[in-house]
């Protein structure tokens, strides 16, 4: 009788064991950000906003470079006949107009890079809110981050699709 209650009793902790185990592996899923990011219309509408942006910056860029090249060629031809207080101005105004170009490009690298984390932190913080909620829907603890993360396991599942029609796409 003692055997027979001793070996009930190991087979119980053994199933609550396995229980247990089973149910700590199915706490943990995945969910590739990227992919979610890459096709959120609102992402898209972000990069082209940005694009744009860019655009406009470049057009203005090469505008100032081709002005610079053309004062530094007519320069260069008259700098023989010109006195060399008309030489030293017009250096001047070279290296002044070099001074214009570096400040806009650095500037509108800072305003490029800013405008892009007004646009894209909300994305990223409203992935993340749809991502927590899904997880917590499905009774997940953990939700790791699939395009980018080697502690994957390849039967966990993937919630990549519930947080797109979470998103609404």
């Amino acid at each position: 009788m003692m055997k027979q209650i001793k070996t009930l009793v190991i087979a119980a902790v053994l199933i609550l064991t396995a229980n247990n185990t089973m149910n700590a592996q199915a706490k943990t899923a995945h969910v590739d950000v990227t992919e979610i990011m890459s096709k959120m219309p609102a992402m898209l509408d972000a990069q082209t906003q940005l694009q744009k942006l860019s655009g406009t910056y470049d057009a203005e860029y090469k505008k100032m470079i081709e002005e610079y090249q053309t004062k530094i060629k007519k320069y260069d031809a008259e700098a023989a006949t010109a006195t060399e207080a008309v030489n030293t101005d017009r250096a001047k105004e070279v290296q002044d107009m070099q001074k214009r170009i570096g400040d806009y490009r650095d500037n509108a690298q800072k305003e490029l890079q800013q405008k892009e984390t007004d646009l894209v932190k909300p994305l990223i913080d409203k992935v993340k809110a749809s991502i927590q909620k899904v997880g917590k829907a499905k009774g997940f603890q953990y939700v790791l981050d699939g395009s980018n993360s080697t502690l994957l396991l390849a039967d966990g599942p993937n919630l990549t699709a519930d947080v797109k029609k979470d998103l609404g796409f």
